[in-house]
């Protein structure tokens, strides 16, 4: 049954895609996503429809889309140093088979991300993407908090459609997208053009605000609940009347406590006493490793390279009883323990180097971002869009980036779609710029004439 509205789906962007070809990259948008081929069980599953769609895309851009002044934005150079790198640092990898499953997933999102940009030269592309990108990940956001009203979920217990910890369907991953798209589904409360903001429109998009918040609860993720708070402060920025703002936050978050399941308010409450907590204990320690490892391999160990860690990290455990408290403490012994943090995963895996570039990669793109929320910010009619977008995406980012300090997400595809989608965004008012300001030399010579006759 899985494969039936797949299949549909996908027959429907192919057989238009022909005269279109940017519906395909919508369509590997959604398959990079979703994965669809996950949820099959019979055909999907067995075909490279990734590898089809970005082959479609590609191919029906050079052979049919207009590709009048293309321009190379510098991070899109960015991002094919970044890729060079990777595949530098693959060839040289600590543990090169395993390196190499990562590699053939990780070139696909930086390669899709420098193609990405070159498709979006109209308003209606941008936000034709940016809507199949919330819509995707909506497909997992409504079932996860469907379940999580029903069950009220708990850490490792909220079954994403599938039971398969990687990607979107991971409980942290998820819950760092969910809070990152908030910006952009009230952006189309507002400003959208593809589904008028009517009052359905609008009650859809609350409602799916609704769901996104409920992720973090159903998964009981810490990095969920310092994302939510951070994105408060975002919101803040852009208000028009902070006093209401702050008085209805307050007042949202007294309501929500009690409805709060126990298990989110037991996992929440291990933030406190982190020494207690053994996954965040061994994080602390990854990173401590991750450091003293890159001072003797500054290029870093390829993907995979946490692989040859071994820790050792100290356990504390309060018990109180009454007025009195008992500490215990022991050392626990660990290897190969993952990362979990982006900023590590690059210092490990691709050295100084890489971590500075995908640091400019996101910071760059914040900036320009920032650039262009102060140009546009008293722009009226048909440019008021662009400030309201520039800042939700530039939110999106900065979400992304503090969510990234807690989860090994430095090359989650969806995020580097949100890259080149501002990458996209950032190239489209430049040409609106370079086309108000070009004035032909012919009428203004013929003014010249005709001045002096």
């Amino acid at each position: 049954m899985h494969d039936i509205p797949f299949l549909v789906f996908l027959a429907a962007l192919f057989g238009f895609g022909f005269y279109r070809p940017f519906l395909f990259v919508l369509a590997y948008a959604y398959i990079d996503i979703v994965s669809p081929q996950r949820l099959t069980y019979v055909l999907l599953n067995s075909v490279p429809v990734s590898l089809m769609a970005v082959a479609f895309a590609v191919g029906g851009w050079l052979v049919a889309d207009d590709k009048k002044d293309l321009r190379i934005a510098p991070r899109q150079v960015l991002i094919l140093v970044l890729l060079a790198w990777c595949f530098y640092t693959t060839k040289n990898a600590d543990f090169p088979v395993e390196a190499l499953d990562k590699w053939d997933w990780v070139w696909k999102a930086l390669a899709f991300a420098f193609f990405l940009p070159f498709t979006l030269r109209t308003r209606l592309r941008i936000e034709a993407l940016l809507l199949f990108m919330v819509a995707s990940a909506a497909s997992i956001i409504i079932t996860g908090g469907i379940k999580t009203l029903g069950s009220g979920g708990g850490y490792g217990e909220l079954n994403l459609m599938i039971t398969n910890n990687s990607g979107l369907y991971e409980g942290s991953t998820i819950s760092t997208v969910a809070i990152c798209i908030i910006p952009l589904i009230l952006w189309f409360t507002k400003h959208g053009t593809l589904f008028k903001p009517d009052w359905k429109v609008k009650i859809f998009c609350f409602s799916l605000v609704f769901a996104c918040l409920l992720i973090p609860v159903g998964t009981s993720t810490r990095t969920g609940l310092l994302c939510i708070g951070l994105l408060g402060l975002l919101l803040f920025r852009d208000a028009k009347r902070k006093m209401v703002y702050v008085g209805a936050a307050i007042t949202l978050g007294i309501v929500a406590v009690p409805f709060l399941p126990q298990a989110f308010l037991e996992r929440m409450g291990t933030i406190k006493t982190y020494k207690g907590d053994s996954s965040a204990s061994t994080r602390v320690a990854v990173w401590q490793w991750t450091m003293d490892y890159v001072k003797t391999h500054p290029m870093g160990g390829g993907f995979e390279a946490y692989r040859q860690n071994r820790i050792r990290y100290e356990k504390v455990n309060v018990e109180k009883d009454g007025a009195q408290a008992t500490v215990e403490r022991t050392m626990e012994v660990d290897s190969a323990r993952a990362y979990h943090s982006a900023y590590f995963e690059m210092l490990g895996e691709q050295g100084y180097f890489g971590l500075f570039i995908w640091l400019l990669i996101n910071v760059g793109g914040i900036f320009r971002m920032e650039v262009l929320r102060r140009r546009y910010r008293k722009a009226e009619g048909e440019d008021a869009w662009i400030a309201p977008l520039a800042s939700a995406l530039q939110s999106a980012n900065i979400i992304y980036l503090l969510g990234a300090v807690f989860i090994a997400i430095a090359f989650q595809p969806f995020v580097y779609m949100l890259i080149g989608a501002q990458i996209g965004l950032d190239v489209y008012c430049a040409k609106k710029r370079a086309a108000a300001s070009w004035r032909p030399l012919r009428k203004v010579r013929s003014a010249t004439v005709a001045a002096t006759a």
